[in-house]
């Protein structure tokens, strides 16, 4: 009886010092924490962005050189106008000799190769990651690539025809500007910083941020102290001017996933805007004080409620049934003085019951009265009691999860954390953009080594692009009636039979399991030699790589849909071309959509759902590339609960005491019905029968505690009350002395 009770009282003291401690915590003053996280994740975000625009380009130099048919006449000249002649970006290239680190070939701009170990840099086995330098004042990315040459190749004075070694390399060094960053957001500048924290790369969008002062620093001393945490980020505070705050995130331009080509150039990404400081802020401790006072209240009623109308009376009724037992079971004197004494009736219903069926017991052990039949009366007992007490604590807890501290859908958000997740939407919508014309750009490429080939050559040139690019699950040529001439992969998913003009990016199904996104590009034809009209090289994209780069801390579910606002790709689950799982989603994504012709713009706002406030967002998929006229969206949904908001905090921790509240009270409450109250009632039912005169039933301790040691003392009364039966029937009974009579009588 005494675990339940204690349990219920401490549980409901420990969650109103958890409410206590929750809620009082909270303030809404100043600048939001969401605001500034959201800003460090915008500068991660960045960072990958960078990131991936760098790895996309020391790929393609790598590729290019590696797919290079260099030949034994090749010379170091013909061989770096070949590989950079059709490069716009490139600055500056050179061709050297790997183990001696002379110059064979140079083109364009200088190349600028001063402090770097060209022997050392190419003695190993894999790709020679890119460097920084500085040239002519303005600081440039090195791209290196080995160009492998047959062995003839040692010697041009020996006969074409005779191996002189082994085969030999040439190191390809191109020189091109560090990628530019691109400011997302009304207000916001991104920059891009050396380890020193001096700018190299700056771009701003709108009305630009006050000078960022102290920032570069300050972030290019977090990420020196992150240390080997390679994709580590932070926020920083800026100053402040009048009721406006500088917040800046930062974040490192390095590979998540192991040794990457931008771990060595110690880049970082500093993006930073002013935004309103909140002067007007709600404090959450009355509130707590009131929740928490009264639940403590609550657990003092409680305590008071059940050990004056159920611990002490139960007490009681468990001594009077022991001393029954013995009087019963015992002889002599001291028996009688056990049964002497009449048994108080405490409590009420159950217990008011089992007293006055043991006071009639015991008045049957001494001969004063014989069996009593007691009528049946439907008074509540504490089984409703019981019940009272789970409805207090629904009265205390109902309201504390459905209607107290509720946010409003309308201002829980800040605008500024709603910014956020419209930004991060652009960003993530242009990471699938940057995705989608890479595999465009590179199909292209592949495409231009297919013309005038044989069908054994063509499909080696397949091999090796499909090879070299993991996200496309399938390569296959089509003829002008739409069927695959050549194909290399997976088996195709498409089911659209058509052969388009042009090139870009499209889907070939529109049913299935699997959405079927695919690049395409026309294989042109040669000269002097057949056509190749209506020959299109197509590149299906297995849509789980695509599925991959949606994901990002705190961003939330994201989806990528057509035109009709179906999905193509998420980072959740889903089904192909299902809708939006909300037609509030569909309806944000339909506002995103511009005047014909255009591409839109990014939109966003709060939605209220069952589980509490969503910030969701939606953007174009591409203003620009060959994506443009697809008329696809970037749409994500976070709930307001997983940010740092002070009013979505306070609903969320209010309705978490709401729960445990209700939940422990319960649990307790239902505890004490299972181990006391229902045996309690059995207890009660069987003491009457047996005051009525059933002397056959057997009564049958179930637990180890009061209410079974009352059961136990009850048989061994029912046994003594038997055997006295089976006495007075057979005549040997003995009424007890007068003198005995006379005592039991006066006490």
């Amino acid at each position: 009886m005494r675990p339940p009770i204690a349990s219920l009282v401490v549980l409901l003291l420990v969650v109103a010092a958890l409410t206590m401690i929750g809620l009082d915590g909270i303030h809404s003053a100043g600048v939001p924490q969401a605001v500034s996280d959201g800003e460090q994740r915008i500068a991660a975000d960045t960072a990958l962005s960078m990131r991936t625009a760098i790895d996309a380009e020391a790929s393609t130099v790598r590729r290019a050189a590696k797919a290079y048919p260099a030949t034994s006449t090749s010379t170091p000249a013909t061989t770096l106008k070949a590989l950079t002649s059709a490069r716009k970006g490139i600055l500056g290239s050179a061709l050297l000799d790997p183990k001696t680190g002379k110059l064979l070939a140079v083109g364009g701009k200088t190349v600028q190769l001063a402090g770097v170990n060209v022997a050392k840099a190419a003695s190993g086995h894999g790709a020679v990651r890119p460097r920084l330098v500085t040239s002519d004042g303005t600081r440039q990315l090195l791209y290196f690539a080995r160009v492998t040459l047959p062995a003839q190749q040692e010697d041009a004075n020996q006969d074409q025809n005779q191996v002189t070694g082994p085969d030999r390399q040439w190191l390809l060094v191109v020189s091109e500007a560090l990628p530019s960053p691109t400011a997302y957001g009304d207000g916001r500048t991104a920059e891009v910083l050396d380890a020193s924290g001096t700018a190299l790369a700056t771009a701003s969008r709108g009305t630009t941020s006050p000078a960022a002062g102290g920032l570069p620093s300050a972030a290019a001393r977090a990420a020196k102290r992150s240390g080997h945490d390679t994709d580590a980020s932070g926020n920083l505070r800026g100053s402040a001017t009048g009721n406006r705050h500088t917040v800046a995130g930062w974040a490192q331009v390095a590979s998540t996933t192991g040794p990457g080509d931008t771990d060595d150039l110690g880049l970082v990404v500093l993006t930073f805007r002013t935004v309103p400081t909140t002067t007007t802020g709600v404090d959450y401790s009355g509130f707590a004080f009131r929740a928490a006072g009264a639940l403590v209240v609550l657990a003092l009623l409680f305590w008071l409620a059940l050990h004056f109308l159920l611990q002490r009376p139960l007490l009681w009724l468990y001594l009077s049934a022991g001393r029954l037992a013995r009087g019963a079971t015992e002889g002599g004197p001291a028996a009688w003085e056990e049964l002497s004494r009449p048994v108080p009736v405490n409590g009420f219903g159950e217990l008011s019951r089992t007293g006055r069926a043991l006071e009639s017991l015991r008045r049957q052990l001494i001969g004063e009265s014989g069996p009593q039949e007691f009528p049946v009366r439907r008074r509540p007992g504490y089984r409703a009691f019981a019940g009272v007490g789970a409805l207090v604590m629904v009265c205390w807890a109902v309201p504390m999860i459905f209607v107290l501290n509720r946010a409003d859908t309308a201002t829980a958000v800040p605008a500024p954390v709603l910014a956020v997740q419209q930004t991060r939407t652009e960003i993530a919508s242009n990471r699938v953009r940057q995705s989608l014309d890479q595999l465009y750009t590179d199909l292209n490429d592949t495409a231009a080594s297919l013309p005038g080939g044989k069908r054994a050559a063509q499909k080696k040139v397949l091999q090796r692009a499909l090879a070299d690019h993991k996200q496309f699950r399938s390569l296959y040529l089509l003829d002008s009636s739409g069927g695959i001439t050549l194909r290399v992969g997976g088996s195709p998913l498409r089911t659209i039979v058509h052969v388009p003009d042009g090139g870009g990016i499209t889907t070939v199904n529109t049913s299935g399991r699997i959405p079927a996104i695919a690049a395409y590009t026309q294989v042109q034809a040669v000269k002097g030699k057949t056509p190749a009209a209506g020959v299109v090289l197509f590149g299906e994209i297995d849509v789980k790589a695509l599925n991959s780069i949606l994901s990002r801390p705190k961003l939330g579910s994201v989806w990528v849909t057509d035109a009709n606002d179906k999905v193509l790709a998420a980072n959740v689950g889903y089904r192909a071309f299902q809708s939006l799982p909300d037609s509030g989603l569909s309806r944000l994504a339909r506002a995103t959509q511009g005047a014909p012709g255009t591409a839109g713009t990014a939109t966003s706002r709060v939605l209220r759902t069952s589980s509490g406030p969503s910030v969701d967002a939606a953007a174009p998929l591409a203003q620009s590339g060959p994506t443009t006229r697809l008329g696809w969206h970037v749409v994500t949904a976070e709930p307001a609960a997983a940010l740092q908001i002070p009013a979505v905090q306070a609903e969320q921790r209010t309705m978490l005491a709401g729960i445990l509240g209700l939940t422990l009270g319960l649990a307790c409450l239902g505890w004490l019905y299972v181990v006391v109250i229902r045996p309690l009632r059995s207890v009660a039912v069987l003491v009457e029968r047996l005051a009525a005169g059933d002397r056959r039933t057997v009564l049958h301790p179930v637990n180890h505690d009061e209410v079974g040691s009352v059961t136990r003392s009850l048989e061994l009364v029912r046994q003594a009350l038997a055997e006295h039966d089976r006495a007075a029937r057979s005549g040997h009974f003995a009424e007890p002395s007068p003198s005995l009579r006379q005592t039991t009588l006066q006490r």
